[in-house]
């Protein structure tokens, strides 16, 4: 599609398949050199071959909120690649449905690990070793779950909440020469969401202003821009990518 990101190395966790992966298909197309992160290295490998082989991406496996396997990602894309100038925190999970007033607080404590806490630690880990120095970009995948309340999935919107005021406590810290910001997406057609439309995708569709669910891509474009040049005055700011749902208040 273009060169914008020739030259650059990105980092992409949770990058298997859905979302991730279509932020580093749209990364790859315009240029970048692309880290994929994963539990599991089969998914990876298969990612990597979409992604058109190693010439362009390789796969680092491991837990998302594993300080050692952050490490590793970041010294493979240096190693590998020549950088780590770019940093897109998609890794999320929500593994609890249900009102909060019920919630297992195990399962919040891991919420927050992952949604938040390794969100943090992928920055920290980046900034020490390649931004600090040579600056950068960074994109987390928030929710518009984090921006109204979301019935059912509530303590997962409160993560997400979370990772928004981080994004913005982080633009402030790190400029003027590493850019923070976000995404908030409604529903994308993924496996992740699944729950949140499978067998009534029309119904739920019936709510969007534009009519239908989001598909990876639309984020993957919107991470692109984002993370590029054309957005070299944006930080701290959170991107509502939402088909208009927000605006006929739903999520």
């Amino acid at each position: 599609m273009s060169g914008r990101f020739a030259g650059r190395t990105a980092i992409v966790t949770g990058a298997s398949r859905g979302i991730g992966l279509a932020i580093a298909e749209r990364l790859v197309a315009d240029g970048a050199k692309v880290v994929v992160t994963a539990r599991r290295q089969e998914a990876l490998d298969a990612a990597v071959a979409q992604l058109g082989g190693p010439e362009h991406a390789i796969g680092v496996a491991g837990h998302a909120a594993d300080v050692d396997h952050q490490a590793e990602a970041v010294k493979r894309a240096i190693d590998v690649f020549g950088g780590a100038d770019l940093l897109v925190n998609n890794t999320g999970i929500n593994p609890v449905h249900g009102p909060m007033v019920e919630l297992d607080l195990d399962a919040a404590r891991k919420i927050v690990e992952v949604n938040c806490l390794a969100a943090l630690s992928w920055v920290q880990q980046v900034h020490r070793t390649w931004m600090a120095e040579h600056g950068g970009a960074v994109v987390n995948v928030s929710s518009v779950a984090g921006i109204r309340p979301a019935p059912g999935i509530g303590f997962y919107g409160a993560s997400k909440a979370m990772l928004t005021h981080i994004t913005q406590e982080l633009a402030v810290e790190l400029g003027p020469d590493i850019r923070v910001n976000a995404v908030a997406p409604a529903v994308v057609k993924t496996k992740f969401a699944a729950a949140l439309y499978d067998g009534r995708e029309e119904e739920v569709a019936a709510a969007y202003p534009l009519k239908r669910l989001g598909v990876p891509a639309d984020i993957g474009s919107v991470v692109a821009f984002l993370l590029s040049d054309d957005a070299a005055w944006i930080t701290g700011q959170v991107l509502v990518v939402d088909g208009g749902v927000t605006l006929t208040g739903g999520v």
